[in-house]
């Protein structure tokens, strides 16, 4: 007897990748059924929302790679990559200008600039793409897209006229802004892929909610939101893009990975849920339905899960066939599973007292450990 299951999980930030969670569950999965009940078939899908993977997973998907070189966050070169179909391209901010690539990890709250997210954006042109789709999790920086916007094009200028590096720290100094943006963008589809709902600036903007998470001190944070809220004013009275530079601001997803979500808008980005975004990018649907059974997780399961993270969103859409969820560690009760038609948690800190959670190969290890577990419960039901 055969089961089929499907294995579509997050990354375990961390320790693992989405692939590498994945690809330890099924070498757990493939090893059950040594009584001579039975053999699990893997089919293999790592995931991605939009933030750190969401480029490896489309390339997992089918997708080439192709690599280039951008400014990291602080200008360091950093080697990151673009996915390309033939048709659409995949840009993320995580391996371009995000907190993972920061020399030495030191954050850099004021300093650090999304300007190697745009230049990967104006490398994925060359490749001649339809649609690029721009994950925005995982950034380092809070500069509103004014790095993105220079390397695709414009020139923010400060009260003397001398060009702005686009960082956090300069927000407050523009004075004007020159265009056009490059002609390349010109036809193409961009798509905005984020499943954060913040405005730009305010009490629940970019630096209030997410600039401590990246170092940013009370005194950074005001800094930074002040700086949005006049780089937004600039913009507006600049009259570039069409839609309002002051209505983007207060745009749900305009605080996206420090205000590139806000850039990203007034370049008429379309707007969308980056984990229903990439399960329909990497054809969950077809996918599941020749399974029997769904595996998804993440590092931690938890309310932020249940209010629609990737694992929630995986749930929603398999169907009556049982769901599983695995973690590095899972905060939900036993009762809350129903919410997500759980059939079962499995979680690393039931299986270990040590920390799994920067630890790569024990988080493999036992991984590997609940595959068989699983895979020995998959067989059990298929035969009852």
């Amino acid at each position: 007897m055969t089961s089929t299951v499907l294995i579509a999980p997050d990354k375990f930030k961390g320790s693992l990748t989405a692939g590498e969670v994945a690809d330890a569950l099924a070498a757990g999965l493939r090893s059950a059924g040594s009584d001579g009940t039975g053999t699990v078939h893997c089919e293999i899908l790592p995931l991605a929302d939009g933030g750190d993977g969401s480029v490896d997973a489309a390339v997992v998907s089918g997708f080439a790679r192709h690599r280039c070189t951008v400014a990291g966050p602080t200008g360091q070169p950093v080697r990151a990559s673009v996915a390309f179909d033939g048709i659409t391209a995949v840009v993320e901010v995580a391996n371009t200008c995000g907190l993972t690539v920061l020399t030495g990890s030191t954050l850099e709250p004021l300093d650090a600039s999304s300007r190697g997210f745009g230049e990967a954006v104006r490398f994925a042109l060359t490749l001649g793409p339809s649609r690029v789709v721009l994950a925005l999790g995982g950034s380092s920086s809070t500069d509103g897209g004014m790095g993105m916007l220079t390397a695709l094009g414009l020139n923010f200028l400060d009260q003397s006229g001398a060009s702005l590096e686009g960082t956090g720290r300069s927000l407050s100094q523009v004075h004007s802004v020159t265009g056009p943006l490059v002609p390349e963008l010109d036809g193409v589809e961009l798509i905005l892929a984020s499943d954060v709902h913040n405005p730009l600036y305010g009490p629940t903007g970019a630096a209030a909610v997410f600039g401590p998470q990246k170092g940013a001190t009370p005194s950074d944070v005001s800094t930074l939101d002040a700086g949005l809220k006049h780089f937004s004013s600039v913009l507006t009275g600049a009259g570039l893009f069409s839609g309002g530079a002051s209505n983007a601001a207060h745009h749900p997803g305009a605080g996206s990975a420090g205000g590139v979500g806000f850039a990203c808008l007034l370049m008429g980005a379309k707007q969308v849920s980056g984990a229903d975004y990439f399960l329909d990018l990497l054809d969950f649907d077809a996918r599941k339905d020749v399974c029997d059974v769904v595996i998804t997780g993440e590092g931690s399961i938890d309310d932020q899960t249940l209010a629609g993270k990737l694992p929630a969103a995986v749930a929603r859409r398999s169907g009556p066939r049982p769901i599983i969820a695995v973690a590095g560690r899972s905060l939900l009760a036993r009762e809350q599973w129903a919410e997500m038609s759980l059939a079962s948690v499995y979680a690393l800190t039931d299986y270990t007292d040590l920390d799994s959670s920067k630890d790569a190969e024990l988080s493999a290890d036992l991984l590997r450990v609940i595959g068989r577990e699983i895979g020995d419960a998959v067989l059990g039901i298929a035969q009852s």
